[in-house]
């Protein structure tokens, strides 16, 4: 952990910023701008009685003091930046600065809400939820998941309204796991569950298909309607039931190419 006292400098964006600015335009990149956040090293405006110039080793349960800001509605809200350069475009004048694991950051203001490099050209909001799905998932979203207990008549078929940017970014993810092989879109209707029609996606995939699936699922939850879900399945060739209509009846939205 380091201490110091923010003057004048420049430096050049990160791979966390340019991540984030990526993130920000393109869902699919979002799942890497987490990973590189709970990674990477954040700079707090803060101090502590115990701290000292330079790099040191905190003792366990040292207290830090960290400066809240307030949002325009009043409430508070924690900054936290990707670098010195960004804290600096945040400030007036000279602040104290304690720099530490983004991880540890996380698990210490728990409950709070937190800003990320707060008047730069990007940055990000972070409920106390999403917080807590980063450090349980990696994604700032936690699937929902549920298990089909007794065979379930559904209707299949094609969405009228074809969802062009969920698929472009979902297909833009996919091609960054070298393990799935293809992706299927449908329409499916449960009417023993009484619900309405919602797209479903079936992904072929060979070995960790949990990391893809989290990954997949933040990405659809940013593009879908408010109201609607998706719902996610691993399919194989050989499948009965909804596997097999994704995959002999419908052309995949994303092939990995041939080697």
């Amino acid at each position: 952990m380091l201490r110091g006292t923010l003057a004048s400098m420049q430096m050049e964006e990160n791979a966390l910023e340019i991540a984030l600015a990526l993130a920000a335009s393109e869902p699919a990149h979002r799942p890497e701008f987490f990973r590189l956040l709970l990674d990477s090293t954040v700079f707090i405006l803060g101090c502590s009685d115990e701290l000292q110039e330079g790099s040191v080793t905190l003792k366990a349960h040292t207290k830090i003091q960290i400066q809240n800001w307030a949002k325009p509605d009043g409430s508070p809200v924690i900054p936290f930046f990707s670098s010195l350069r960004a804290l600096q475009l945040a400030i007036k004048g000279d602040e104290t600065y304690i720099a530490l694991p983004a991880r540890t950051f996380l698990e210490m203001t728990r409950g709070a809400e937190l800003i990320l490099n707060p008047r730069s050209p990007y940055g990000k909001e972070f409920t106390p939820e999403e917080v807590e799905a980063l450090l349980t998932e990696g994604v700032n979203r936690v699937p929902t998941r549920r298990v089909v207990e007794q065979d379930t008549q559904v209707l299949l078929g094609q969405p009228k309204d074809y969802p062009t940017k969920m698929v472009a970014s979902l297909s833009t993810l996919l091609a960054k796991h070298s393990n799935v092989k293809a992706a299927y879109l449908a329409l499916m209707l449960d009417k023993s569950a009484n619900e309405k029609p919602h797209l479903i996606v079936g992904i072929e995939a060979d070995g960790d298909y949990e990391n893809v699936l989290r990954e997949a699922g933040t990405v659809a939850a940013d593009l879908v309607a408010d109201g609607e879900t998706v719902d996610f399945l691993r399919v194989t060739r050989g499948d009965k039931g909804v596997g097999e209509y994704l995959i002999e009846e419908v052309t995949p939205f994303y092939e990995r190419a041939a080697d």
